[in-house]
């Protein structure tokens, strides 16, 4: 469904009529996923919803291809489902099944993924890795709209997969790339305290990994994904 304020869905109409091939096509295809994924974070495109690209077209204010894009990006991601005969729709959010299930998941990857960064990873990957943790504190988390804390979110999954290929462990580096847990967790719309201890959190893996202590990595990993589970499940996910 279109958002309501249309200002803000007719951003990229300018670049639709300027650019058409080239770097400026990509910075159309780009922008109409970021607007798109926005709605769907947002829940102006409603869990389970039907995607129109006709619509979609028309409220972004450019043709239907970038819009088509998008939505084979999204339906990557995980936030949108393509049916045959009845197109897109958004997916459902996480029952607190799912949220369980994703988050036994990760405690199976990441802990490891952790240990084995702590042993592997080289120079410029600890370097990357701690770079991404103290940007990560000049964000807001996601106290308000996907807009807000979309850096701050972008950040939180980069960090973690950025540990998992420090790994220099492929597959398990792509298994936790593909759960795209981070999206999933933040479209439920928890909110953020001031005191939130993920940051802290966040600085003990960092650290273990960054001391070569890959017991005490995997540690700090399996103490942040269960605490994150406990104000997830604290907060009654939406289902």
């Amino acid at each position: 469904m279109p958002p309501h304020d249309g200002s803000s869905a007719r951003a990229p109409e300018s670049e639709g009529r300027s650019q058409s091939a080239g770097p400026g096509r990509q910075v159309l295809s780009d922008s109409v996923y970021e607007h798109i994924k926005a709605m769907v974070m947002d829940h102006e495109i409603a869990p389970g919803a039907r995607v129109g690209i006709e619509a979609l077209s028309r409220a972004l204010g450019v043709s239907p291809t970038p819009v088509r894009e998008a939505l084979a990006r999204l339906e990557s991601d995980g936030l949108v489902v393509k049916r045959s005969l009845s197109g897109y729709r958004a997916t459902e959010l996480l029952t607190r099944e799912g949220l369980e299930e994703l988050f036994e998941m990760r405690l199976l990857l990441e802990p490891r993924a952790a240990a084995l960064a702590a042993v592997n990873a080289t120079e410029e990957q600890l370097d990357a890795i701690e770079r991404l943790v103290e940007e990560m504190q000049t964000h807001p988390g996601p106290t308000g709209r996907y807009a807000d804390y979309r850096d701050f979110a972008a950040l939180d999954q980069r960090l973690h997969d950025a540990i998992a290929v420090a790994s220099q462990r492929p597959l398990l580096a792509d298994a936790v790339e593909r759960l795209h847990s981070h999206l999933h967790v933040f479209r439920l719309r928890s909110v953020r305290s001031a005191d939130d201890p993920t940051p802290a959190e966040h600085e003990r893996v960092v650290r273990a990994i960054l001391r070569r202590k890959p017991d005490r990595a995997a540690e700090a990993m399996a103490e942040h994904l269960t605490r994150s589970l406990r104000r997830q499940l604290s907060q009654e996910p939406k289902s």
